[in-house]
């Protein structure tokens, strides 16, 4: 049964492992949680940064913020992606403007515009102005005695970098597991997908008003979607869709109940594809045109999220397939959006300490289960 919060019980269970067990409500609502996930889920885990399409050159970055850290994410001159703390060695300022990855800047050095310290793309330091060199203004001090800068001891602080096809994922951690452990068979499977011959078309960026891991919750599971995606569902035999569960990703795959067109599809099977993998991206493939989307479920502070909402063709025109898919999508994510907001007024009552979970919502538990394992990591 449902556990309401009532003063004189206990409300919580020790462990959410049961299988009807959520995530308390606390964890939610509570802002020291969110002040504790930076460190124990998005400083510690693969997080989507972007698209290396976006990319191309050498010299060309842009900045993504995890876990309250800016990084600089730049193609370096051997053709390579590296990730840098958006923070001068000298004393701690921030040196590039906050940049999107869909207008990304372009740079041959990395130049810090308070004392003008310049790296390479690689992030060693390359070079220091002449007032670093010598003590002109320092009478306790002889030019010979000033000593010089280390490039790579006073270089960029680089982040782990790692790739599943043409998406970039980073890493805060010193001594994370490898991508490919995190991602499982999920690498294998979008790599076998030729992703990297699409290109970015569209950005839509919305501001919702709920806890992200709410969002996240809801997009994992299809109870909801007979009452509240009813135009969506007309087309999809839900009877024969299915859920599957791996250790930190799962896919919602939805049967269409009549076949697409081979040619209007990215991949081959008859039926869209939801990839979600922990803690906050998403690959969204719908069957109905040829191309994808990609969500970053993007927390800003306990109660708001940003949904990054990308879209990639292989046409920069796009079709009337193509315009279709991202009307769907936008047209899913209002309807959701609306449900995710009225949950969160809810939980944000404290009435209810903490909620059951029904057996079609198995992707959601092991959410959850992933989340209380990073809090006692």
């Amino acid at each position: 049964m449902s556990q309401w919060d009532q003063s004189e019980v206990q409300s919580v269970s020790a462990d959410i492992t049961d299988k009807s067990n959520a995530l308390p409500a606390e964890y939610f609502t509570d802002p020291d949680v969110f002040e504790m996930e930076k460190e124990k889920v998005f400083g510690q885990y693969w997080i989507y940064a972007g698209h290396s399409n976006c990319i191309s050159e050498p010299g060309e970055f842009f900045t993504r913020t995890v876990g309250g850290r800016q990084l600089i994410i730049v193609r370096d001159h051997d053709g390579d992606v590296k990730a840098f703390d958006n923070v001068c060695a000298h004393r701690g300022s921030k040196m590039v403007e906050d940049t999107p990855m869909t207008d990304p800047g372009n740079a041959k050095r990395i130049k810090c515009p308070y004392h003008l310290w310049t790296y390479d793309l690689d992030g060693n330091l390359q070079s220091t102005p002449k007032s670093f060199e010598e003590a002109t203004l320092n009478p306790d001090l002889e030019d010979e005695e000033v000593h010089e800068f280390d490039s790579k001891e006073n270089g960029l602080n680089d982040v782990h970098v790692d790739t599943i096809g043409p998406f970039i994922f980073v890493n805060l951690d010193d001594d994370p597991m490898p991508l490919e452990e995190q991602a499982g068979s999920m690498k294998e499977d979008l790599e076998a997908l030729p992703l990297s011959e699409y290109e970015h078309a569209r950005r839509i960026v919305s501001e919702v008003e709920c806890n992200w891991k709410v969002f996240s919750s809801n997009y994992s599971e299809c109870d909801h979607c007979q009452a509240n995606h009813q135009d969506w569902v007309k087309g999809l035999q839900l009877a024969e869709s299915e859920l599957e569960v791996n250790d930190y990703h799962w896919i919602l795959h939805y049967t269409h109940k009549e076949d697409v067109d081979d040619e209007m599809r990215i991949h081959d099977e008859h039926e869209a594809q939801f990839y979600y993998f922990w803690p906050n991206f998403t690959v969204n493939m719908y069957g109905t045109a040829d191309g994808y989307g990609t969500y970053i479920i993007d927390p800003i502070d306990k109660g708001r999220f940003q949904l990054i909402a990308d879209y990639y063709f292989k046409d920069a025109d796009l079709s009337e397939e193509d315009e279709e898919f991202i009307r769907t999508s936008r047209q899913l994510q209002e309807e959701d959006f609306e449900l995710v907001e009225r949950q969160w007024q809810g939980l944000k009552t404290g009435a209810l300490a903490q909620a059951q979970l029904g057996p079609n919502e198995h992707t959601v538990h092991r959410f959850h289960q992933l989340a209380q394992e990073a809090y006692n990591s």
